[in-house]
C-alpha cells in the first residue's frame, strides 16, 4: 500500500552492453528518494547502472490492462492474459 508518494519501477544492468532488466519496485514521495531507496534495496548485485521510473508513466501497448498488474483481466481466462 502506498500512503505518501508513488511507486517507482527499478531497472538495472550489470555491464554497459547489457540490456536493462526489471529488478523490482520501491515506494517513495519523490524521484530523488526513489533513487536512494532503489540503490539501497537492490544493491546485492554490482550494477553498472540503475534507473527508476514512475509506474504511472508506463502505458500498455497491446493489452487493455495497465502494465505491472497481476492476474487475468476481468472476463478473460488466465491463459489469455499472457
Amino acid at each position: 500500500m502506498i500512503r505518501n508518494g508513488r511507486v517507482y519501477e527499478v531497472f538495472a544492468r550489470k555491464k554497459r552492453a547489457d540490456r536493462f532488466e526489471h529488478v523490482g519496485a520501491v515506494s517513495a514521495p519523490n524521484e530523488q528518494l526513489a533513487r536512494v531507496y532503489a540503490w539501497q534495496t537492490y544493491d546485492e548485485a554490482k550494477w553498472f547502472e540503475m534507473t527508476v521510473a514512475p509506474r504511472d508513466a508506463f502505458a500498455a501497448v497491446n493489452r487493455p490492462q495497465a502494465p505491472f498488474t497481476l492476474g487475468a483481466p476481468a472476463g478473460r481466462a488466465a491463459a489469455d492474459s499472457r
